[in-house]
Protein backbone atom coordinates (compact mmCIF):
# COMPACT_ATOMS: atom_id res chain seq x y z
CA UNK A 1 0.00 0.00 0.00
CA UNK A 2 0.88 3.50 -0.78
CA UNK A 3 0.64 6.33 0.90
CA UNK A 4 -1.50 9.06 -0.81
CA UNK A 5 0.73 12.00 -1.78
CA UNK A 6 -1.56 14.21 -4.24
CA UNK A 7 -2.64 16.15 -1.19
CA UNK A 8 0.92 16.69 -0.45
CA UNK A 9 2.11 20.34 -1.61
CA UNK A 10 5.82 21.68 -1.52
CA UNK A 11 6.44 24.29 0.77
CA UNK A 12 7.05 27.83 -0.91
CA UNK A 13 10.41 28.73 -0.41
CA UNK A 14 11.22 32.32 0.52
CA UNK A 15 14.07 33.82 -1.42
CA UNK A 16 16.93 35.19 0.54
CA UNK A 17 16.59 38.51 -0.49
CA UNK A 18 13.28 38.72 0.44
CA UNK A 19 12.48 41.93 2.64
CA UNK A 20 12.05 40.93 6.38
CA UNK A 21 8.42 41.89 7.70
CA UNK A 22 8.35 42.82 11.57
CA UNK A 23 5.07 40.96 12.93
CA UNK A 24 3.10 43.21 15.57
CA UNK A 25 3.38 42.65 19.18
CA UNK A 26 -0.05 40.98 19.69
CA UNK A 27 2.00 37.96 18.16
CA UNK A 28 4.85 37.37 20.30
CA UNK A 29 5.21 34.21 22.06
CA UNK A 30 8.31 32.62 22.50
CA UNK A 31 9.87 30.30 24.61
CA UNK A 32 13.63 28.65 25.02
CA UNK A 33 15.00 25.89 26.60
CA UNK A 34 19.09 26.04 27.41
CA UNK A 35 21.10 24.48 28.83
CA UNK A 36 21.67 25.39 32.69
CA UNK A 37 25.61 26.67 32.24
CA UNK A 38 27.61 30.08 32.12
CA UNK A 39 27.10 30.53 28.12
CA UNK A 40 23.01 30.50 28.46
CA UNK A 41 22.16 34.30 29.64
CA UNK A 42 24.32 35.61 26.27
CA UNK A 43 22.22 33.15 24.12
CA UNK A 44 18.84 34.27 25.93
CA UNK A 45 20.15 38.28 25.35
CA UNK A 46 20.46 37.38 21.30
CA UNK A 47 17.90 35.67 21.02
CA UNK A 48 15.61 38.41 22.97
CA UNK A 49 17.26 41.13 21.18
CA UNK A 50 16.19 39.10 17.87
CA UNK A 51 12.54 38.48 18.77
CA UNK A 52 11.90 41.96 19.60
CA UNK A 53 13.25 43.18 16.44
CA UNK A 54 11.03 40.75 15.16
CA UNK A 55 7.73 41.78 16.32
CA UNK A 56 8.65 45.54 16.36
CA UNK A 57 9.93 46.10 19.32
CA UNK A 58 12.97 47.47 19.40
CA UNK A 59 12.24 50.27 21.92
CA UNK A 60 12.04 48.04 24.79
CA UNK A 61 15.23 45.84 24.27
CA UNK A 62 17.45 47.58 26.90
CA UNK A 63 14.95 46.92 29.50
CA UNK A 64 13.88 43.67 28.48
CA UNK A 65 17.37 42.30 27.57
CA UNK A 66 18.70 43.11 30.92
CA UNK A 67 15.64 41.37 32.61
CA UNK A 68 16.28 38.18 30.60
CA UNK A 69 20.22 37.70 31.07
CA UNK A 70 19.62 38.67 34.80
CA UNK A 71 16.77 36.00 35.36
CA UNK A 72 18.96 33.34 33.26
CA UNK A 73 21.67 34.05 34.98
CA UNK A 74 20.09 33.49 38.53
CA UNK A 75 18.25 30.17 36.83
CA UNK A 76 21.16 28.55 35.63
CA UNK A 77 23.04 29.60 39.15
CA UNK A 78 20.56 27.97 40.86
CA UNK A 79 18.80 25.10 39.14
CA UNK A 80 19.90 21.62 39.96
CA UNK A 81 18.99 19.86 36.71
CA UNK A 82 20.61 20.20 33.22
CA UNK A 83 18.24 22.88 32.29
CA UNK A 84 16.11 26.14 31.93
CA UNK A 85 13.16 26.92 30.01
CA UNK A 86 12.61 30.85 29.39
CA UNK A 87 9.28 32.11 28.25
CA UNK A 88 9.13 35.84 26.33
CA UNK A 89 5.33 37.09 25.48
CA UNK A 90 3.30 40.37 25.03
CA UNK A 91 0.09 40.61 26.81
CA UNK A 92 -2.10 43.79 27.86
CA UNK A 93 0.59 46.47 26.44
CA UNK A 94 3.18 43.98 28.69
CA UNK A 95 6.11 42.32 27.65
CA UNK A 96 5.75 39.45 30.37
CA UNK A 97 9.20 37.22 31.11
CA UNK A 98 8.65 33.87 33.07
CA UNK A 99 11.98 31.22 34.04
CA UNK A 100 11.84 27.94 35.40
CA UNK A 101 14.91 26.13 37.05
CA UNK A 102 15.08 22.88 38.37
CA UNK A 103 15.59 23.95 41.47
CA UNK A 104 13.10 22.34 43.85
CA UNK A 105 10.89 24.39 46.72
CA UNK A 106 12.38 23.74 49.91
CA UNK A 107 9.49 21.86 52.40
CA UNK A 108 11.19 23.32 55.59
CA UNK A 109 9.55 27.25 55.58
CA UNK A 110 13.12 28.60 57.02
CA UNK A 111 14.86 27.08 54.27
CA UNK A 112 12.48 28.17 51.76
CA UNK A 113 12.59 31.95 53.31
CA UNK A 114 16.34 31.89 53.36
CA UNK A 115 16.61 30.58 49.15
CA UNK A 116 14.20 33.30 48.78
CA UNK A 117 16.40 35.86 50.07
CA UNK A 118 18.98 34.48 48.37
CA UNK A 119 17.77 34.43 45.12
CA UNK A 120 16.32 38.27 45.73
CA UNK A 121 19.73 39.60 46.56
CA UNK A 122 21.23 37.77 43.47
CA UNK A 123 18.65 39.67 41.87
CA UNK A 124 19.56 43.67 42.57
CA UNK A 125 19.74 44.70 39.14
CA UNK A 126 16.46 43.33 38.17
CA UNK A 127 14.79 44.65 41.01
CA UNK A 128 15.85 48.00 39.86
CA UNK A 129 15.22 47.80 36.01
CA UNK A 130 12.01 46.61 36.52
CA UNK A 131 11.21 49.18 39.17
CA UNK A 132 12.78 52.06 36.86
CA UNK A 133 10.03 50.20 34.11
CA UNK A 134 7.26 50.89 36.68
CA UNK A 135 6.82 47.07 36.60
CA UNK A 136 6.82 43.87 38.98
CA UNK A 137 8.53 40.79 39.52
CA UNK A 138 8.69 37.84 41.74
CA UNK A 139 9.70 34.58 42.80
CA UNK A 140 7.35 31.77 42.76
CA UNK A 141 3.58 32.29 42.59
CA UNK A 142 0.42 30.02 42.46
CA UNK A 143 1.49 29.10 38.83
CA UNK A 144 4.59 26.96 39.95
CA UNK A 145 6.55 24.47 37.87
CA UNK A 146 4.86 21.49 37.34
CA UNK A 147 7.69 19.27 37.83
CA UNK A 148 9.16 20.80 40.87
CA UNK A 149 11.11 23.63 40.17
CA UNK A 150 10.99 27.17 40.83
CA UNK A 151 9.49 29.94 38.75
CA UNK A 152 11.05 33.24 38.21
CA UNK A 153 8.84 36.11 36.76
CA UNK A 154 8.53 40.02 35.45
CA UNK A 155 6.47 41.97 33.77
CA UNK A 156 7.11 45.04 32.23
CA UNK A 157 4.64 47.81 30.88
CA UNK A 158 5.67 48.49 27.10
CA UNK A 159 5.94 52.58 28.21
CA UNK A 160 8.25 51.63 31.06
CA UNK A 161 10.27 49.19 28.77
CA UNK A 162 10.21 52.01 26.00
CA UNK A 163 11.29 54.78 28.78
CA UNK A 164 14.25 52.68 30.12
CA UNK A 165 17.88 54.08 30.08
CA UNK A 166 20.53 51.71 31.00
CA UNK A 167 23.05 53.06 33.46
CA UNK A 168 20.18 54.89 35.09
CA UNK A 169 18.07 51.67 36.41
CA UNK A 170 16.57 54.03 39.26
CA UNK A 171 15.39 56.80 36.96
CA UNK A 172 13.28 56.24 33.95
CA UNK A 173 13.31 58.74 30.74
CA UNK A 174 10.70 60.96 30.66
CA UNK A 175 10.15 63.50 27.74
CA UNK A 176 10.90 66.41 30.56
CA UNK A 177 14.57 66.15 30.81
CA UNK A 178 14.19 68.49 34.03
CA UNK A 179 12.05 65.05 35.56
Amino acid sequence: MHPDTASCRTPKLIPADAPFTAVGPESLACSLTLPANPRSPGIARAATRTVLQAHGLPETTDAVVQVVSELTACACRFSTTPEIYISLRYRDTALRVTLYDGHPRHTHPRLDAACRTHRRLALRVLDQVVHACRGDWGIGGPRADPVGGTRMWAVLPHEGAAGYAPGRAGTPVTADPSR
